[in-house]
């Protein structure tokens, strides 16, 4: 028998009731329940959110088989992967089980392999099985099943490219989506955390908008770092300074700007406490981005006020129009990004 749904999930809080899936405590991940307006996908790999994933691996001492245990018992007493401390999730791909009825009219069918685009945070997921734990990677192979209500979006994944490297690509979608709608031409942007996935990403996006005339400094802890980015091509400078130490950031990236502050930063790390590493530099009434999950809000705003800066800041919205097509675009465009990816994500 199926079930009618509401369009955002609601009918799966369990606790407390009145509230969005991704804020609730328990949902309802029972997946014997056929709804008509949800897909219900056979998922073959999470990827755990990186602040999320390097929380849960500090707190386990890197042991894998604690590791798999956590998140067991965080999906088992919550129906969801949420983890507790930082409130963030990841995504997952899987091949679709079931379309309900409301949802016939879609560009999909039964056996689709396709990436989730909305959180963990909010997505029912029921493990039955973990199979691999990828540490460097933040993934998770399992045998399981998860849920993707009317409202949630997705991206079917690609022919031209492997499933786990349009994963790693998909994971951050929103940063350089965010990093090619954000500058404008002759600005100059900082990148806090160059040399992850979405700093490179954000790089790469963000150099081509401002053009000739415009300057993009990343930043990195390690400067072994710094001739492999150099050589990937979507930087102008990139210096080195830790993302925790706000006036070492400022000073390194003062110096790679001519002394001028930025019109823009993007802050990509995983870590807390980086807040002001990305308001610091940055001129008033520019832009910071906060695409990290490890972001606090109380330490952005009041730190922003304490030093006397008037800037816009942005929360790291996992969502932007076209986000998925101009990621794996990315892949496509630049031959060695795509080596890279394939290489130290897949």
């Amino acid at each position: 028998m199926e079930l009618k749904g509401n369009k955002y999930g609601t009918h799966r809080v369990i606790e407390p009731k009145g509230v969005l899936t991704q804020a609730a405590y328990k949902i309802d991940n029972d997946m014997t329940k056929h709804y008509s307006n949800e897909i219900i996908c056979d998922v073959i790999s999470l990827n755990i959110d990186s602040a999320s994933f390097t929380q849960i691996s500090d707190v386990c001492g890197g042991d894998e088989k604690k590791i798999g245990d956590m998140i067991l018992g965080i999906v088992a007493e919550r129906g969801k992967q949420q983890n507790p401390v930082t409130g963030s999730g990841g995504m997952f791909i899987g091949k679709v089980a079931y379309i309900g009825s409301d949802l016939k009219d879609r560009d999909l069918k039964v056996g689709d392999k396709i990436a989730s685009l909305v959180s963990l945070s909010l997505t029912p997921l029921k493990i039955n099985k973990i199979k691999a734990i990828h540490k460097d990677i933040d993934r998770v192979d399992i045998d399981g099943q998860a849920v993707l209500f009317e409202s949630g979006i997705y991206a079917k994944l690609p022919d031209d490219m492997s499933e786990p490297l349009a994963l790693a690509a998909l994971d951050i979608a929103g940063a350089p989506a965010q990093a090619r709608k954000l500058p404008k031409e002759g600005d100059s942007v900082l990148i806090i955390g160059a040399n992850g996935k979405s700093g490179v990403m954000c790089g790469y996006e963000a150099l081509k908008k401002v053009g000739p005339k415009g300057n993009v400094v990343g930043v990195v802890r390690n400067p072994k770092q710094i001739p492999g980015l150099m050589e990937l091509g979507v930087y102008n400078k990139v210096v080195v300074a830790s993302a925790t130490e706000p006036v070492a950031v400022m000073e390194a990236a003062l110096a790679a700007n001519d002394g001028k502050e930025y019109d823009i930063s993007i802050l990509c790390v995983n870590n807390e406490n980086c807040e002001m590493s990305a308001i610091l530099p940055v001129k008033d009434d520019g832009l910071v981005y906060f695409f990290s999950m490890a972001t606090s809000f109380t330490k952005a705003a009041l730190g922003a006020e304490g030093i006397g800066k008037d800037v816009t800041m942005i929360i790291g919205n996992g969502y932007t129009k076209n986000h998925a097509e101009i990621t794996l675009n990315v892949l496509r465009e630049n031959e060695k990004i795509r080596k890279l990816f394939d290489e130290k994500y897949c």
